[in-house]
């Protein structure tokens, strides 16, 4: 029988009806009593509003309940958090927007088994609100994943949410993913690239299904836009982080020739009101993305922005 040795680690942000969403679908894991060893939750709110939440279903938790507090607001700074609060060697990632499956987790270990690699992803289902008109079927598909119909290796890696790690060899150190990128994300992709560089090898859980729940801020088009530029700039940062220009240079001109063929065709789709026009927007935008990389443009989702609209939000 295997010891227990992963842990669920959840960041959130006050979000209590949505992480509770999460929590209970963690409690209705299957197949993985024995190996579960622990959930953590990582409040990111410098009020620490989550929890009593917490610790009111630790009553209903099956598995160890863990909540830790990470007031400096930041999404590197709290998943750093959540795994300075455990010592499993294999680490899951759930958004606290996100509801796992019930054999989400064992799917996720099935894979990593079968495949052997180091960083492990799942597809995700996008959920919007009721009233996003003629862009819902692009909202559901942004904030969804897709990937192979069979599980297996990949050759390039997806974003935290909904991903299981082997401690050793992807999230090496004391805190592995960079805190200079608290306000903007791309934290996962900067501890990705490193982890290719390193040989590590990614694998795709077909099973493995979350539902994503975007927020009625989020699922609109500006968002998904701003957030599709923010998508585009990675590889032109990766590129430059590692200061190989040749490469930087070729991203930019890759994003030079994306932003004018889908920016031409996503004005066409425009004046004739196609609904696919959101899907050329989202690529012109990531196109504009990889020219404009440098410090200075990065749109800011997390960290002190978040925090200021929720306050905003609660103050109105």
């Amino acid at each position: 029988m295997n010891a227990p040795d992963v842990a669920v680690i959840v960041p959130t942000l006050r979000r209590p009806d949505s992480l509770e969403r999460a929590l209970r679908s963690l409690f209705a894991q299957t197949a993985v009593e024995t190996r579960l060893k622990q959930i953590v939750v990582v409040d990111n709110d410098p009020q620490a509003s989550s929890r009593l939440l917490v610790e009111t279903l630790k009553a209903d938790s099956p598995f160890p309940l863990t909540w830790v507090h990470a007031p400096q607001p930041g999404v590197a700074t709290v998943r750093n958090t959540g795994l300075a609060a455990t010592d499993a060697s294999l680490i899951a990632f759930l958004d606290d927007d996100e509801a796992a499956s019930d054999t989400w987790l064992a799917a996720l270990l099935d894979a990593q088994a079968t495949t052997g690699a180091d960083a492990v992803f799942g597809p995700i289902r996008g959920r919007v609100p009721d009233g996003t008109g003629w862009a819902t079927s692009y909202l559901e598909q942004f904030f969804g994943r897709e990937g192979p119909e069979q599980t297996q290796l990949i050759d390039a890696p997806y974003g935290c949410g909904n991903s299981l790690l082997r401690r050793t060899t992807a999230l090496p150190g004391l805190a592995p993913f960079n805190v200079s990128a608290d306000q903007a994300g791309g934290e996962d992709d900067a501890l990705f690239a490193a982890l290719a560089a390193r040989g590590g090898r990614f694998g795709w859980a077909a099973e493995a299904w979350v539902d994503e729940f975007a927020p009625p801020h989020r699922a609109t088009l500006t968002y998904a836009l701003t957030r599709a530029f923010a998508y585009g700039q990675g590889p032109s940062q990766t590129a430059a982080a590692a200061r190989d220009w040749p490469a930087v240079a070729r991203w930019m001109a890759v994003g030079a020739a994306q932003a004018v063929v889908w920016g031409v065709a996503a004005s066409a789709l425009t004046l004739i009101g196609h609904p696919r026009r959101a899907e050329m927007m989202d690529r012109c935008a990531r196109g504009v993305g990889k020219l404009f990389w440098m410090k200075g443009f990065e749109p800011h989702f997390y960290g002190a922005r978040e925090l200021a609209r929720l306050d905003r939000t609660a103050a109105s």
